[in-house]
């Protein structure tokens, strides 16, 4: 018995899977996202591209949070974030927002609610 029926041993091997994240290429678990979403009841259904894009937005805040951290610190060689130096980073960079947001928009009341 050499060509079909079931059980065959010989033939091609089957491929080796790829998680959503690495086809995606993204560092943040796009399974792990998905079952969070399901299991939280925000929705009737998730799609098949929601939880990649949730994991997208989410490893991208946390890279500029860490952007923001090292540029904010006073010691870049530390490798342990404490909370007060994601909040100093943070607050430092909201000022530098709003301090710009009113330059580049005048004070119109046609524009501000």
């Amino acid at each position: 018995m050499c060509c079909g029926g079931r059980g065959e041993t010989g033939g091609e091997a089957r491929a080796q899977a790829k998680s959503r994240s690495s086809r995606a290429g993204l560092q943040f678990p796009v399974g792990r996202v998905h079952r969070h979403l399901r299991k939280g009841n925000y929705a009737d259904g998730v799609g098949a591209g929601a939880p990649v894009y949730v994991a997208a937005v989410l490893e991208y805040l946390i890279a500029e949070v860490l952007e923001l951290r090292v540029g904010h610190c006073s010691a870049p060689t530390l490798w342990n974030i404490s909370p007060q130096s994601l909040r100093l980073a943070t607050f430092k960079t909201h000022l530098l927002f709003n301090r710009t947001f009113d330059l580049l928009l005048p004070n119109l009341p046609s524009i501000l609610p």
